[in-house]
């Protein structure tokens, strides 16, 4: 799939800096950038659902083996 997107001068020649200095093309800069806001989102959405667990349940935590047994390791 190939998505467009406009940029200023200023931004094309800022990407293309930060590209080049990375030593990979202007499509793999944005592709990284993409996707690592989006994991970085991610995790803070997860980190902010535990912490609401926690608090909702009298900022008690659980045993490590519950969380094991839970993702079956």
């Amino acid at each position: 799939m190939a998505y467009s997107i406009r940029l200023t001068e200023e931004e094309r020649g800022l990407a293309d800096a930060y590209a080049k200095l990375q030593g990979i093309s202007v499509a793999e800069a944005f592709k990284k950038a993409l996707f690592d806001k989006i994991e970085d989102e991610y995790d803070l959405m997860v980190a902010e659902s535990a912490y609401s667990e926690y608090i909702a349940n009298g900022k008690e935590s659980r045993p490590i083996q519950e969380l094991w047994e839970e993702l079956e390791l």
